[in-house]
């Protein structure tokens, strides 16, 4: 929007709202004139219900003219000190921003002596820190939880934080850097493979963690196998953290070990996604949470 255009319509707000509060005003004023006399009927509107019930056009009462403009009184002098007449940001110049930022400068003050007490410690010794554990709870259950479930057992397509099995790795400095930066997990698409093709290799995969498989197809997808999918999974499927492959020897499966499931993935490819943090919560933060997350696995002493 180029700087014309945005003050057109800052004009066009401006003059709309000021319009509109000064046209209820003169309506106000008239109806308030209106008053009957003494003896005086008011006129009917015309309307007639049940043969005889009818509309009659009554002044409205004065406690009610009253109130709206004690609401227009309001709006103006909200209007002056507030933004609302388009870019005019109001005498006191609050914004939505602005508060944000005072609000999250008050909490900085508050909490970060706390999580820069921890920052000299190490993960494991922060996570053996019971203070240091309920803080990072509470952290995992407002940005986490959403994901990994409050008790970061995950779900399909959400790694389990509890058990051993770490795509990335599980160590101290790997939660941590995981949080930080974020992972982007891509399974490619196979479709080329056709499929009998991808038939076959399911059911080799499937007898790399003794799942029950056809032990025809899994010889004849061994080789579909080695060619396509072992630079990334291994050769004996064990799987490399240095790219994210996951382990195919296990029975830990992200998005499911069924023989339908596993054709789904080679057949459409995965794409998971794990948002980074550190640039939102900050490194002191990110130490306390990677910390709690590394109690969770059971691998703190």
């Amino acid at each position: 929007m180029n700087e014309f255009t945005s003050g057109f319509w800052s004009v066009y707000i401006t003059v709309i709202t000021i319009a509109s509060i000064v046209a209820c005003g003169v309506l106000l004023w008239k109806l308030s004139t209106k008053r009957l006399a003494p003896g005086q009927k008011p006129g009917v509107m015309g309307h007639v219900w049940d043969e005889n019930l009818e509309e009659f056009n009554n002044p409205l009462p004065r406690w009610w003219m009253w109130l709206f403009w004690i609401t227009l009184a309001f709006g103006v002098i909200y209007l002056v000190l507030y933004p609302g007449l388009g870019s005019f940001a109001g005498v006191l110049k609050w914004s939505s921003t602005g508060q944000y930022d005072n609000e999250m400068a008050k909490a900085q003050e508050k909490y970060e002596p706390i999580f820069a007490k921890y920052a000299s410690m190490d993960i494991p010794a922060v996570a053996a820190d019971p203070q240091a554990r309920e803080t990072g709870q509470r952290l995992f259950l407002n940005y986490c939880a959403q994901c990994h479930a409050s008790d970061a057992a995950g779900g399909r397509g959400f790694p389990n934080l509890t058990d051993k099995d770490w795509q990335y790795g599980g160590d101290p400095d790997t939660l941590a850097a995981t949080i930080s930066n974020g992972r982007t997990g891509i399974m490619p698409p196979w479709p080329q493979l056709g499929d009998e093709g991808i038939k076959n290799v399911t059911h080799y995969v499937l007898s790399l963690s003794g799942r029950t498989h056809d032990g025809v197809r899994a010889a004849q997808g061994q080789q579909i196998y080695t060619t396509s999918c072992a630079v990334c999974h291994g050769a004996e499927g064990k799987g490399n953290p240095a790219l994210g492959a996951p382990n195919l020897t296990d029975d830990v499966w992200l998005y499911g070990g069924g023989e339908s499931t596993i054709i789904e993935t080679v057949t459409k490819g995965r794409n998971g996604v794990m948002p980074s943090w550190g640039q939102f919560l900050g490194p002191n933060k990110v130490h306390v949470l990677a910390a709690y997350v590394y109690g969770v696995s059971g691998q703190a002493k």
